[in-house]
């Protein structure tokens, strides 16, 4: 592999642990629960709004959209107001607060990026691309999430960074998702779920149906003897979701935070790519590791704005560990990854379906001193004239990390035809 020319960049990307969201913090306890709306009823009116006030002077500073948040954690606990009771607004907030917390999303590190061409060019100088970059961002607790950053390269290779908004916020998830049916029960099978008993419910759903007709249909079918398949289902619908940012939020301010089972504790190390299919059509995928506390599974993020984004869950034998990094455009009609599915060595596996992966291919084993405890990449696979460019990581003595590349042929990517080492 001949020589790579590599410049490290000034630009160094730090944790703000004053980056924070307002989270939810309900107890389990209903009787709790019930009591402290009690003691919070039971205070006066100019006690409520000086409260408020206070609350609002202290905290308003740090979000953007307080009173949304705040409304919206009052509506998961209204039920446990006793009925009957009206509820002005100032109650209704300060309920809401009294509920919350602040969550600082990167107060223990930021970092992983990955870097892909902005679907937007518009008012770009000739020469030049906008990008948008991702990070891992990892806050109390050690849960991750994706943050973004944006900016400009130009064609020397110089990069200017837009200014980061003081605020990050959640997207909202969409309340109802959409799901295609043939790909639900093949996704179910492959859990190794016996499907059998399900072909009369299976007829009663549509080719896309949502997830409160997945709901009502379970409701009704529950004195059929499928309770063990139910919640298997209700699983995998929750775990395949889409979110929504505002269209006024700025790039900065837009945080993928965990939201299903799967990854309740934590949405790591994404890898974006821009996509683009035969017919010219571009998807931004990235793949990332789903982590609940106990197992790891890799999911996928499907996005064409950067403002509507679908979180798919993957299967198949080989759709295990951590690092899978999709090439950006389909191989001889295929999709490809580059994983390390055995928590060692590269692979490289293909698919006709983006959801399920059942082959692999051993590409690189350690072979360096620098990565004989194991490697990884560092994202998607670089096209160019003389094969895709791999950036390699290896794990080596005191858990140092180290980069190195790969140089694969382009029209069979499962063949190394050149390697870098970082000495």
């Amino acid at each position: 592999m001949g020589k790579l020319n590599v410049k490290r960049i000034e630009k160094i990307f730090r944790p703000d642990p004053s980056r924070v969201i307002i989270k939810s913090h309900i107890p389990s306890d209903a009787g709790r629960m019930k009591s402290i709306i009690a003691r919070i009823l039971n205070l006066s009116e100019e006690e409520s709004d000086k409260l408020l006030q206070n609350t609002i002077e202290n905290f308003s500073g740090r979000h953007k959209n307080i009173w949304d948040a705040l409304d919206k954690h009052y509506n998961r606990i209204k039920k446990y107001i006793p009925s009957g009771l009206e509820i002005n607004d100032i109650k209704r907030a300060l309920l809401g607060a009294y509920f919350s917390l602040e969550y600082s999303v990167q107060s223990a590190a930021f970092f992983n990026p990955s870097i892909v061409k902005h679907p937007d060019q518009s008012q770009v100088p000739e020469g030049s691309m906008r990008f948008i970059l991702s990070f891992r961002s990892v806050g109390e607790g050690h849960i991750s999430s994706i943050e973004f950053r944006s900016g400009i390269v130009d064609e020397e290779g110089k990069f200017e960074f837009d200014e980061v908004s003081p605020f990050v916020e959640r997207a909202v998830a969409v309340s109802n998702p959409m799901y295609g049916k043939e790909i639900f029960f093949c996704k179910l099978e492959e859990m190794h779920e016996d499907c059998s008993s399900l072909s009369y419910l299976k007829e009663e759903l549509s080719d896309e149906f949502t997830l409160s007709e997945l709901r009502e249909l379970l409701n009704l079918a529950s004195k059929r003897d499928i309770r063990g398949i139910q919640e298997t289902m209700l699983w995998l619908a929750e775990s395949n979701y889409e979110l929504q940012f505002r269209i006024d939020q700025k790039l900065s301010e837009r945080i993928i935070f965990p939201r299903s089972q799967n990854e309740s504790n934590g949405i790591e190390d994404a890898r974006f790519v821009r996509f683009e299919y035969d017919g010219g059509e571009v998807v931004y995928y990235a793949t990332y590791t789903a982590y609940n506390g106990f197992k790891i599974l890799p999911q996928i993020l499907e996005t064409k704005d950067f403002l509507n984004f679908k979180a798919i869950t993957l299967n198949g034998e080989y759709a295990a560990n951590k690092g899978m990094a999709l090439f950006p455009k389909k191989i001889n009609g295929k999709y490809m990854v580059i994983s390390r599915i055995d928590g060692e060595n590269l692979y490289t596996m293909s698919s006709e379906d983006i959801h399920f992966w059942e082959t692999s291919n051993l590409l690189k084993q350690p072979e360096y001193d620098w990565e004989l405890i194991q490697i990884g990449n560092c994202g998607s696979p670089i096209e160019t004239d003389r094969g895709w460019i791999v950036l390699t990581h290896g794990v080596g003595p005191m858990r140092k990390y180290c980069l190195g590349a790969i140089l694969l042929d382009l029209e069979d990517p499962t063949k190394v035809i050149g390697s870098r080492s970082p000495y």
